[in-house]
């Protein structure tokens, strides 16, 4: 699994113009699923992001998790993380999983971080034409890979 995580003062999803998400200070979630990702993978960047201190004390320094700030998340399905550009100028998506196995991983990864470490998780609609909306607080942008751990 890759995501590309965003710490956001603010996001929202909308599709066709009609707002289907919005959360206020907390993660922006850019969430891949590849073919050969397992529960094992979910569960690793569930914890790491669970438990990720980019939030800011009271002395400034990035050393809260999103849980000790009462932070939401905004998780968007996005096999295009996994974009193949090595050859010619138009994207092959072959590395991402297939649709059913994807949404399924995906929707597991949004049960994990609310079941296992009690977060808000609102998602984006799998396989959706969705504009996605944010405030990038920082800017901070972290990217993870299940794979590379």
């Amino acid at each position: 699994m890759k995501i590309v995580l965003q710490r956001v003062s603010s996001a929202s999803v909308a599709i066709d113009q009609k707002v289907v998400g919005k959360i206020g200070p907390g993660f922006l979630l850019l969430v891949g699923v590849a073919p050969d990702d397992e529960e094992e993978d979910l569960e690793y960047l569930a914890r790491k992001i669970a438990k990720l201190r980019v939030f800011t004390d009271d002395q400034g320094k990035m050393n809260l998790s999103i849980d000790q700030i009462g932070g939401s998340i905004l998780s968007i399905s996005q096999f295009t993380l996994f974009a193949d550009i090595r050859k010619g100028n138009r994207p092959n998506f072959m590395g991402a999983a297939p649709a059913q196995k994807g949404d399924e991983l995906y929707q597991a990864f949004n049960r994990q971080l609310e079941e296992e470490y009690g977060l808000t998780v609102v998602p984006g609609v799998f396989g959706a034409d969705m504009q996605v909306e944010l405030v990038n607080d920082g800017p901070v942008t972290i990217i993870f890979d299940s794979k590379e751990r």
